[in-house]
């Protein structure tokens, strides 16, 4: 019985993330259905067709947000408080030497601030 575990883990995460990518298909292809169906009821009346725009060959949620420096701030503070809580829980369940790993998500929390405050103060978006 212990071995059905992992292999329903496996299974309900590939089946997971086969189910986000074929709800994402069906419904980007409903989009394409109702724009040609525009397209058609357009070319039969005679009126001049619009071009497909861009957003319908762009994958909305990856490119919804572009990242800004407010984005930098944000994880810079999480990963830095990530890296401090678990410095911190492992120095009291553990020792100091376990401690030492949550230096690992302190140091990029702090790259990510100090890449912050440089592109504060220079004036200039990040780019992505």
């Amino acid at each position: 019985m212990p071995f059905l575990i992992p292999i329903v883990a496996i299974v309900m995460g590939v089946g997971i993330g086969m189910l986000a990518l074929w709800i994402d298909f069906r419904k980007k292809r409903e989009i394409f259905e109702l724009h040609h169906k525009e397209r058609m009821l357009a070319i039969e009346r005679g009126m001049e067709v619009p071009p497909l725009p861009e957003a319908l060959f762009a994958n909305s949620q990856r490119n919804a947000r572009v990242s800004g420096p407010d984005d930098y701030l944000r994880r810079g503070l999480v990963l830095l408080l990530v890296g401090l809580a678990l410095g911190i829980a492992l120095a009291i369940n553990r020792d100091l030497e376990s401690a030492s790993w949550g230096l690992i998500p302190m140091a990029v929390g702090l790259a990510n601030l100090i890449f912050y405050a440089t592109t504060r103060r220079a004036g200039t978006p990040p780019t992505k």
